[in-house]
This record gives C-alpha cells, sequence and structure tokens, in this order.
C-alpha cells in the first residue's frame, strides 16, 4: 500500500513539474504515472551503472557529472514513453533538478 502511495506521489510530483516547466510537455496524469514507473526502473538498473562507468569524471567535477547522468536519463525515459516529451538537454536538467524538490516537498506533506 505505501508503495502504491509512493508511486501515485511520485506520478503527481512528474504531473506538477511538467506544469511549471515550458520545456516538458505530460499528456495526462496516466502518462505521468507511465514516466514515474519508468523512470523508477531506470534508475534502479541503469543509473547504478552509468555511475560506476563514469566515476572518474564524476569525481573530477565533484560530482556535479551526476546531473548531466540524471538529465540524459531523463531524455531517455521521454524516448520510451508516449505522452511525455522533453524539449532538450537543459530542459531535461532543469526537469530533473525540479522533479526531486517537488517530489521531498510531496513526500514531507504527507508524512
Amino acid at each position: 500500500m505505501v508503495m502504491i502511495a509512493n508511486l501515485l506521489l511520485s506520478a503527481l510530483a512528474v504531473f506538477i513539474t511538467s506544469y511549471l516547466l515550458p520545456g516538458v510537455r505530460v499528456d495526462n496524469f496516466l502518462s505521468a504515472l507511465t514516466v514515474a514507473i519508468v523512470l523508477g526502473v531506470v534508475n534502479a538498473i541503469v543509473k547504478p551503472i552509468l555511475t560506476i562507468l563514469t566515476l572518474p569524471i564524476t569525481l573530477l567535477t565533484l560530482g556535479l557529472f551526476t546531473f548531466v547522468i540524471n538529465a540524459l536519463i531523463i531524455l531517455f525515459v521521454s524516448s520510451l514513453v508516449r505522452g511525455f516529451a522533453v524539449d532538450g538537454f537543459l530542459a531535461a536538467l532543469l526537469f530533473s533538478l525540479v522533479l526531486s524538490i517537488v517530489n521531498s516537498v510531496l513526500h514531507a506533506l504527507t508524512k
């Protein structure tokens, strides 16, 4: 039950973030729910692999390269999910930053 609530909150965060940013479009809540699911799976499987492979450049940039990884993951998810569009790299970077803030606020409000 908690997992479903977290998933719905994440979908709401995706929906709110797409409303706030001009370069991101989510057609409806079902698309936002799909984005939340796919983003969760990609973050669980692909992101750790990318983080390990890019560890030298991440250390060289003092961890800032993780923002690039997050933006690339957002672009990848936008290519997979119909009804979710991101205009470019900068929009994906802003989306990942704002999404984490909105997600944190929503989860803090529900506790």
